[in-house]
């Protein structure tokens, strides 16, 4: 089945992406930060996030615990200055 332009990734973050945690209360609102640094496990992957009250952590998401949502803004090409890098 194809994805639809509006679906959201599952546990596929990547640098620069949103996370969003989903309240388990009523009442309580998500959570919601930046991806900064994708960490990759032998079993799971964590992500550092920055939180939208400004501060870090390593988040361990399980199973539906969290959504992602990709970036809509890309690096720009480097054209033209030097060597490339890897």
């Amino acid at each position: 089945m194809a994805a639809s332009a509006k679906e959201v990734s599952l546990m596929e973050g990547k640098r620069g992406d949103k996370i969003v945690v989903e309240s388990e209360q009523v009442g309580t609102p998500d959570r919601e930060g930046e991806i900064v640094e994708v960490i990759e496990g032998t079993v799971r992957v964590a992500y550092r996030v920055r939180w939208a009250d400004g501060h870090e952590s390593v988040f361990t998401p399980s199973v539906g615990s969290a959504r992602i949502v990709p970036s809509k803004t890309k690096a720009p090409a480097r054209r033209g200055r030097g060597s490339p890098t890897a």
